[in-house]
Order: structure tokens, then sequence, then C-alpha cells
């Protein structure tokens, strides 16, 4: 079995900036209330944000392997299968389930339970379907 380099470099790039765009842009003042970043001096904020860059690097490495495994299940799929129905049975199956699990018993305050999962599994989804939109288009 091959696999698509270039299509995976691509799909974890468009995964990493749907990240981006989604915990910053669209979600980052929620996010921030949900692990208490707002409540956070300037100084601690700027110092927090500093230790991020390390945490960033592990997640682009952990979305190169979600790029990869993807890969290889998408080229193994029946021919005439829905890639974009495979991975959302992914994503709905293991993913989201995991996340769900992390959010309950990891230790989130009661009231934000339901915000965090909403906004994970939104993510997730989100950066799923646009690396099965990536492979369909570079790996077919």
């Amino acid at each position: 079995m091959e696999l698509h380099y270039v299509a995976i470099a691509v799909a974890t790039v468009v995964q990493f900036v749907i990240g981006g765009v989604w915990y910053m842009a669209l979600f980052g003042k929620l996010w921030g209330k949900i692990h208490g970043f707002d409540s956070l001096s300037a100084e601690a904020q700027k110092n927090a944000q500093k230790h991020m860059m390390p945490l960033l690097g592990v997640q682009i490495g952990l979305t190169v392997v979600t790029s990869c495994v993807l890969d290889v299940l998408l080229v193994g799929m029946p021919a005439g299968w829905n890639v974009f129905g495979f991975a959302s049975c992914i994503w709905f199956g293991f993913v989201m389930p995991a996340q769900v699990s992390a959010v309950i018993f990891g230790g989130t305050e009661p009231r934000w339970v339901v915000k965090k999962i909403a906004v994970s599994i939104g993510a997730s989804l989100c950066c799923y379907l646009a690396a099965a939109a990536v492979f369909t288009l570079m790996a077919a």
C-alpha cells in the first residue's frame, strides 16, 4: 500500500488551520472562559502563550498521525463507499466518544461540560471532513 505523502501533508496543514480558526477566531473567547485563561493577568496569559509552542508541535505531530491513518483507511475502503460518510463514521464511532469521555471525566467544571463537548467534537468533525476532502481531491 502506498501512502499519498503530499495529500497527507496538505490534510495535516488544512486540519491545523481549521483548529486554529476554530479555537481562536470562532470560539477563542468561550474556550478562554472554559479554561480560565480570561481570568489570568496579562503577564500570566503571555507566559501561557509562550509555553504553548511546544504543545502546538506535539499537535502537529498528532495531526500527521491522524492524516496517515485516514489515508490508509481510505485507500482500503471498498469502491463505491462515500469518503465523507466513512470519515464521519470514524469520527462518530471513535473520535467523538473519546472526546466526550475526556471532557466528562477530565475535571471540566460542570457548567462548561456541554459547551466544551460541543466545541471539541465540532472541531474534530470539521477536521475529519476537510481531510476527507483533501484525500478525495489529491489521492484519487
